[in-house]
């Protein structure tokens, strides 16, 4: 059996490639066999890790890096018996917020996957492409825009882009399909969850879970651009979800039809409509919760 490591060396302004070195050397006094196909960029990354799934005797692959690099890995592992451990060293790491995997002990995380065997918990699927924690789209898809421009890594860049796009923003009106049931609303964001956490630490919704086989959807209606900042301080505790302008509800199969754009993971999915489907326990992995 042959361990993979899949590390994004930029991750976290360098904390991937430090985190790699030390998980390399500890597989190393382990006496464990690994291959190293982290690749050269995220295509590379990308193609490696397919390419190594189907011809290595893959016992777990290693993620080191940040939600970037689990939307990567999970393309690939989705039903397969192959499990994905997380070691986080990202900007964000929401993916592991939502597993309760300590975010600055990757011994500690590669010590667990070692001793414990992995899970399998829920992913999202839409327009062909899975995602571990979050779609969004409306306001937080245009600031995922900004603050992928923005040229420094950080997690509070999600907030600087945030002030530089609110006054810009205008709600839009979606059309809303919920396992059939159709609704129309007008809405700043709309947030389809399979986990907990977007944006480095925001509970946009604290009460999803990654094994119960349903999105949390979280649906904001307009609010006055000053009331907004007001809120927005709380959704890192997750306690937004009683203002009143806030509505959550769950479902299996989400449509969402808008003028806009869908984020998830961080990464760009492409304009709406867009159809999210729960893919039930479709990837094995560890949840320390």
């Amino acid at each position: 059996m042959t361990y993979l490591l899949l590390a994004n060396p930029t991750s976290g302004g360098g904390k991937g490639r430090r985190v790699k070195e030390e998980i390399s050397a500890q597989l190393s006094r382990l006496g464990l066999d690994f291959i190293d196909i982290s690749g050269t960029s995220y295509e590379s990354a990308r193609i490696n890790l397919r390419d190594a799934v189907k011809t290595q005797d893959a016992g777990i692959v290693i993620v080191i890096g940040g939600d970037g690099m689990v939307h990567l890995a999970v393309q690939e592992l989705a039903y397969t018996k192959i499990p994905m451990l997380l070691i986080p060293a990202g900007t964000g790491n929401d993916f592991a917020r939502s597993t309760g995997l300590p975010l600055d002990k990757p011994l500690e995380v590669l010590e667990m996957g070692l001793k414990i065997a992995p899970v399998a918990i829920d992913l999202g699927k839409a327009e062909g492409r899975y995602f571990a924690e979050i779609l969004s789209t409306g306001f937080d898809s245009i600031v995922n825009e900004r603050a992928n421009r923005i040229g420094w890594e950080s997690k509070r860049k999600y907030d600087l882009a945030m002030l530089l796009e609110l006054p810009l923003f205008q709600p839009l009106a979606y059309e809303i399909e919920l396992d059939g049931r159709r609704l129309k609303t007008k809405a700043m964001l709309i947030a389809i969850a399979n986990g907990v956490s977007y944006g480095g630490g925001m509970k946009v919704c604290p009460n999803a879970s990654l094994v119960d086989g349903y999105f949390d959807i979280m649906i904001l209606e307009p609010v006055s651009k000053v009331e907004f900042l007001r809120v927005f301080p709380r959704v890192f505790k997750g306690t937004h979800v009683s203002h009143p302008k806030v509505r959550i509800e769950r479902a299996t199969s989400v449509k969402v039809s808008a003028p806009a754009v869908a984020y998830a993971d961080g990464e760009r999915i492409g304009p709406l409509p867009i159809n999210a489907v729960i893919a039930s326990k479709a990837l094995l992995t560890w949840l320390k919760i």
